[in-house]
């Protein structure tokens, strides 16, 4: 059922009101939109084998992969300006044979986890998870 209210909404002129004699067209009561989900926070991780938890570890561990085995910049292989990955010494110790270092392992998987939250909360957008 609406309700009609007649008020009429002060106008500002710096930080005083001017009241305003002439009311404003009535306004009517607001329903509230019904939601057909939860949203983006809806997303649930019920098991270790559920789709959301898949694309995540997938996404996460294809980007370590990727920066591991030189797909991908890293602390000791840089990026030039037509994209090629060109090798020099960064300074930071590794026991690593190709010098993946623990601020690479830690940016890949920010990277990783980004892509995977962009593709769950992509596909729960579309409703295909």
């Amino acid at each position: 059922m609406a309700t009609t209210v007649a008020t009429s909404l002060p106008q500002f002129n710096g930080l005083r009101p001017q009241i305003s004699s002439t009311p404003v067209r009535t306004l009517a009561a607001v329903q509230p939109m019904k939601r057909k989900g939860k949203g983006a926070l809806g997303a649930r991780c019920d098991f270790i084998g559920s789709p959301t938890n898949l694309i995540m570890v997938t996404s996460t561990t294809l980007m370590l992969f990727a920066g591991r085995f030189g797909l991908a910049p890293s602390a000791n292989r840089k990026a030039t300006a037509g994209l090629k990955l060109e090798t020099r010494d960064s300074g930071l110790q590794t026991g690593d044979p190709a010098g993946f270092t623990l601020a690479d392992t830690l940016a890949c998987g920010t990277v990783g986890h980004i892509i995977g939250v962009g593709v769950v909360l992509g596909l729960k957008n579309i409703g295909s998870l």
